[in-house]
């Protein structure tokens, strides 16, 4: 069957489930008052002038964002790897997008097609996009239950969740805070740092 464009087959072996977390970046405020100094000598003008204070905020608002999230598809026949956009909460920073992406990726809250096959107990420790590639750290509970076939499934949703900003990013993944060598009871080894190009020709999908 050909691909059709952001999908990737993945192997029928998939069983899985996902199971809401809307991101809201707060802000915090500065004030400052500019006051005249009394002078030396007397000051002719009737009153002094202060200035009218101010609030700035410290950090970017929030506002709706779309980003792409790749679940799991089944078509009757075989099941397949494509995007999904969907709406969150974040400012345009790129950590606080992909942070929003992969909130909605594990709770899967919301109209969303299909299905997961990232364990729902999975949650995000941390993710941040710097010059060298995505690096993305999960907890634990990512690496338990299933077969080689859900393990790819999974392994190829972060992957290309990960890189949905930039698809030629590297993306470099940890358990942990530890690498990410091997997935699974079968042992699915994880190149580190793997892109989308890496996982299409290791995995076969």
């Amino acid at each position: 069957m050909q691909n059709q464009p952001n999908t990737r087959r993945v192997p029928v072996g998939i069983v899985a489930l996902g199971a809401t977390v809307a991101i809201a970046a707060g802000g915090a405020t500065a004030w400052w008052v500019f006051k005249s100094q009394p002078s030396a000598t007397p000051d002719p003008s009737p009153t002094a002038t202060v200035a009218p204070q101010t609030e700035t905020p410290a950090t970017l608002p929030t506002e709706a964002q779309k980003v792409e999230i790749y679940l799991l598809e089944d078509t009757g026949t075989e099941f397949k790897l494509e995007s999904t956009p969907v709406s969150v909460e974040a400012s345009a920073e790129p950590d606080a997008l992909l942070r929003a992406a992969f909130e909605r990726l594990f709770s899967q809250s919301g109209e969303v097609r299909g299905f997961s096959a990232i364990p729902p107990e999975t949650k995000l420790l941390d993710v941040s996009v710097k010059e060298n590639g995505v690096f993305v750290d999960l907890s634990a509970e990512f690496t338990s239950g299933g077969g080689s076939s859900s393990m790819m499934g999974r392994l190829g949703q972060i992957v290309y969740t990960a890189t949905s900003l930039n698809p030629n990013a590297p993306v470099w993944i940890s358990v942990g805070g530890e690498p990410l060598e091997l997935l699974g009871g079968e042992g699915l080894e994880v190149p580190q740092p793997i892109t989308r190009e890496i996982f299409d020709r290791e995995f076969s999908l």
